[in-house]
């Protein structure tokens, strides 16, 4: 059964900035989607903004499709009013107890990760200043997010760039945390407290209390790109995502298989592959 539920878990990622497609690319690209994807791609004005938009929604159907088997026309996904992205219930879907997936982007990099059984959330963030202002004046905007723990590792860290490092990694475990919960920004991250081993061993507490049925990974990528991706208990989940999960009680053994099942690297695909997935299922289709 372990083996069956490793299947459920899959992380993927795309470097966009490899992928530079004249407009017509681009559009081609977009029309394997379903039409009422499109105006979600669109509605950024920057081109950056729409290939990651565009790259987001290309990864949740293959993803979905290679590991549920649906037929591409067959896949709806929704998001709940706090924006997260969730299957529609499919027969297929019965394969694993609790199917769910989340997506990230930032930088250079899009990605997905997806679980059987519990709960998935996943950050990306590349670790630069976004703005014209110095690193301390950058950070102070984002103070009352931390607990003073945190904080004062983040001040004093050294140098510019080790503030911003440790700044960044504590934000995106943080927001893999709330993201797998589904909760929106109005969650008090300044409760929510990252404890770790030299970035190993990381886990977190809730208003002092710690979170023993909870896993948390951070990666580091290319160009000063970190992602994390947290596992947790489905028991937690925002009221709103419980309503599209399948089930959020498991029994004690049931549960434990999906905690310890192995979390894998991230697989590195790219556009042309995800889209080729979607015109080979219409070529096998079409006789």
């Amino acid at each position: 059964m372990e083996m069956e539920m490793e299947k459920g878990v899959k992380r993927w990622l795309v470097n966009i900035s490899q992928w530079n497609p004249t407009p017509n690319e681009f559009s081609i690209a977009m029309s394997v989607l379903p039409q009422e994807q499109h105006s979600s791609i669109t509605r950024f004005m920057k081109t950056e903004d729409q290939k990651r938009a565009l790259v987001s929604r290309l990864l949740q159907y293959a993803l979905v499709h290679e590991v549920l088997e649906i037929p591409f026309e067959e896949i709806i996904i929704h998001r709940t009013p706090e924006g997260k992205p969730y299957l529609e219930s499919h027969k297929n879907s019965i394969k694993f107890p609790n199917f769910n997936f989340n997506v990230s982007h930032h930088g250079d990099y899009v990605a997905i990760a997806s679980e059987p059984i519990c709960l998935v959330g996943l950050d990306i963030v590349c670790c630069v200043n976004p703005g014209k202002e110095t690193v301390s004046e950058f950070i102070r905007n984002f103070s009352s997010y931390f607990s003073s723990s945190e904080w004062e590792k983040i001040v004093n860290a050294g140098s510019d760039d080790h503030v911003l490092d440790v700044f960044f990694r504590n934000w995106c475990l943080k927001e893999a945390f709330v993201k797998a919960l589904g909760t929106g920004v109005g969650y008090k991250l300044d409760y929510v407290e990252f404890q770790h081993k030299d970035w190993a061993d990381i886990y977190v507490k809730v208003d002092g209390d710690t979170l023993k049925d909870w896993n948390f990974w951070l990666f580091e990528l290319q160009g000063r790109h970190r992602v994390a991706v947290a596992r947790g208990n489905p028991r937690m989940a925002s009221e709103s995502y419980k309503k599209t999960l399948k089930q959020t009680h498991f029994d004690n053994d049931l549960y434990k298989l999906g905690f310890h099942l192995p979390n894998p690297r991230f697989l590195t695909r790219t556009v042309e592959e995800l889209c080729a997935l979607f015109h080979l299922c219409s070529y096998k289709t079409s006789f």
